[in-house]
C-alpha cells in the first residue's frame, strides 16, 4: 500500500511536509490545475501562467527526481474543477492507505480538506506547513492576553528565536529598526537596476497559450511574460537582489517614480509564496551580504523585517482570526470600488500610474499598495470586501492569508486597531514627497479646494470627519482633529462640499 501525497501551487518545495518521509517509489505525488482555484476570483491572467508554469516545472522536476507524479492540467477532459473531486478521481484510480497535505495557505482551501476524510472513506492528514518560521501554535502563545498587537515586539522576538543581525542579547547596531533612515524621496540621477526576467520557454508557452484561450476576459495583461518558473530561477533572481539592488533598497524603498515600477525591490514575493524560494535562505543571504560590506545595515535589516518580520506577523495574524476576519469593517465603508481600479482611466496620475503598472506585471511595490491605491480606498470609504477581492486578483503575490491582512488591518484598518497602531491616511503632500507622480498630474497637488484641487487634500480630511466618533480618541490621529477644529467654516464647507462633489462623481 502507499500515500497519496498532494502539493498545492503555492507549496512548489522539495522541503514541503508533505514530501516529508515520501517512498519514492511506492507513494504518489498528485497536482493540479484547478478551475475554481483560477476563477473563484478572476485572477490576472499572468498570476494564473506564473502559478500553473511554476508548477508544470516543478512537477517535471519531481518526475526527473524519480517521484511518481500525476499532473491533471487544466484542459485535460477529465478535469471536474475542484480540489475535492481530483482527489476523489486519483483516489478511485489507486489503492492508498492516507492521503498526506500540506496545511493550506487559505482558509476555504482548510475547511474543504478537512471534509476529505469523511466524504473520501481515507485516512487524511494535513501536516504543518514548516516553510514559515513561526507556527500558528506559536503565534497564537505570543498573542494571548494582548488587546493588539504589534509587529515590533514580535519581530524582536523573531530575530531573537533565529539569531538573526544579533550581536548576543543585542541588535547589530545597537537598534532593532532603521526604519528611519528608509524613507528618502526619489532624487534625480538614480540607476535603478533592470529586474529579473526570464525568456518563455516551452513549457511556459503552453500555459500563456492556454490562458489566453481560457481567461481572455481576467484583468491584465499576459505578455510580455519574464517571471522566474523554476527554483533555479528564484535563486538567481535573488542574487541578482542582493547584488545589485539591496544596497539601495533601504533607502528608497518608499520612493515612486514614474516609469519605474520595480525600483530596488527585490521582487521575490512571488517565489517566497509559491515555494520557489524559501524564508531562510533569503534572510542568510543579506546577512551575509552585510557581513561582506556589500550592503548596509538599514538596507539589510528593513529587508530582513519584511520577511521574518512582518511576512509572519500577517499570516499568524490571519489564522488567529480567520473567519471573521474577512468581514470586519471598522468604518462601516460601503462604497463600490471605482472603476478605475480596473481601466487606470482617471486624471490622477498617481492612480494611473499604479493601476497601470498592475495591469502590466501582477505586481507594484508596498508604498503604491498602501498609500496610493490603499490609501485612496480608505479615505473614499470603499467597501473592505471589494477592495480584498481586487487585490487578491491583480496580484502575483497574493494569496489570500497575506493579502487579507495587509488591506484588512493595514490599509483600511478595517480591524479597528488589531494590526496597525492607525490608520495609514494620507493627502498629496505624502505623494507629492515620495514620487514625481504629481508633477505629470491634472491636478494641482497644493491646492486644497475646487475642481483642480488635488482629491487626495480634500477626501483625507473628509475621512476625519466622517470618522470622528471611532478615531478621535487614537494618540496617533487625535492632533490632526485639533488642527480641523481651527480651521474656518468656510473651508469646512468646501471640504464637504468637493469631497460629496467628487464621490458622487465616482459612482
Amino acid at each position: 500500500m502507499s500515500t497519496l501525497r498532494i502539493i498545492l501551487g503555492d507549496q512548489l518545495s522539495l522541503e514541503i511536509s508533505s514530501l516529508d518521509g515520501v517512498e519514492v517509489s511506492k507513494d504518489t505525488v498528485l497536482m493540479c490545475e484547478i478551475w475554481n482555484e483560477a476563477t473563484y476570483v478572476k485572477h490576472h491572467k499572468k498570476k494564473i501562467a506564473f502559478l500553473f508554469s511554476a508548477m508544470r516545472h516543478f512537477a517535471e522536476e519531481l518526475k526527473a527526481s524519480g517521484y511518481n507524479v500525476e499532473y491533471v492540467k487544466l484542459n485535460d477532459k477529465d478535469n471536474t474543477g475542484f480540489f475535492k473531486t481530483e482527489v476523489e478521481r486519483t483516489v478511485k484510480k489507486h489503492k492508498f492507505d492516507h492521503i498526506v497535505v500540506t496545511h493550506p495557505g487559505e482558509y476555504r482551501v482548510l475547511k474543504d480538506m478537512q471534509s476529505w476524510e469523511q466524504d473520501l472513506g481515507i485516512p487524511v492528514k494535513i501536516k504543518s506547513d514548516d516553510r514559515f518560521l513561526c507556527t500558528t501554535d506559536e503565534f497564537a502563545k505570543w498573542a494571548k492576553g494582548r488587546k493588539q498587537l504589534r509587529l515590533e515586539n514580535f519581530y524582536r522576538e523573531m530575530r531573537k528565536k533565529y539569531s538573526i543581525l544579533m550581536n548576543g542579547s543585542d541588535p547589530v547596531g545597537g537598534q532593532w529598526n532603521y526604519d528611519s533612515e528608509n524613507r528618502q524621496p526619489p532624487k534625480s540621477g538614480l540607476k535603478i537596476p533592470k529586474p529579473y526576467s526570464s525568456d518563455a520557454d516551452g513549457i511556459s508557452q503552453e500555459v500563456i497559450n492556454m490562458v489566453a484561450e481560457h481567461f481572455s476576459d481576467h484583468f491584465g495583461d499576459l505578455e510580455p511574460f519574464y517571471f522566474a518558473v523554476t527554483r533555479d530561477q528564484a535563486l538567481q533572481s535573488l542574487h541578482l537582489f542582493i547584488e545589485h539592488r539591496l544596497k539601495d533598497f533601504g533607502s528608497f524603498q518608499d520612493a515612486m517614480i514614474e516609469g519605474e515600477p520595480w525600483m530596488y525591490h527585490s521582487h521575490i514575493g512571488f517565489y517566497l509564496n509559491c515555494g520557489l524560494l524559501l524564508p531562510m535562505e533569503c534572510v542568510k543571504a543579506a546577512e551575509e551580504a552585510f557581513n561582506r560590506d556589500k550592503a548596509p545595515l538599514n538596507s539589510v535589516e528593513g529587508f530582513i523585517r519584511q520577511i521574518i518580520g512582518w511576512r509572519e506577523y500577517v499570516r499568524g495574524i490571519y489564522w488567529l482570526k480567520m473567519p471573521d476576519y474577512a468581514n470586519e469593517n471598522f468604518f462601516g465603508a460601503k462604497r463600490n470600488l471605482p472603476d478605475f481600479y480596473w481601466t487606470a482611466e482617471t486624471k490622477m496620475n498617481c492612480v494611473r500610474q499604479c493601476v497601470s503598472e498592475t495591469k502590466k506585471n501582477a505586481y507594484a511595490h508596498h508604498i503604491q499598495r498602501l498609500m496610493v491605491l490603499g490609501n485612496f480606498a480608505l479615505i473614499s470609504g470603499i467597501d473592505p470586501v471589494q477592495v480584498n477581492e481586487w487585490f487578491l486578483i491583480v496580484y502575483a503575490d497574493a494569496h489570500e492569508w497575506v493579502e487579507l491582512p495587509n488591506v484588512s488591518g493595514m490599509i483600511l484598518f478595517a480591524d479597528g486597531g488589531y494590526l496597525a497602531s492607525k490608520p495609514y491616511a494620507a493627502g498629496a503632500n505624502y505623494i507629492n514627497k515620495m514620487s514625481n507622480y504629481c508633477k505629470n498630474c491634472s491636478y494641482k497637488v497644493t491646492k486644497k479646494n475646487g475642481l483642480d484641487a488635488c482629491p487626495f487634500n480634500f477626501l483625507y480630511w473628509d475621512f476625519l470627519v466622517r470618522n470622528r466618533d471611532q478615531l478621535q480618541s487614537n494618540h496617533r490621529v487625535s492632533m490632526m482633529y485639533k488642527t480641523y477644529d481651527r480651521m474656518d467654516e468656510g473651508k469646512k464647507a468646501a471640504i464637504r462640499h468637493d469631497s460629496q462633489q467628487f464621490l458622487d462623481a465616482l459612482q
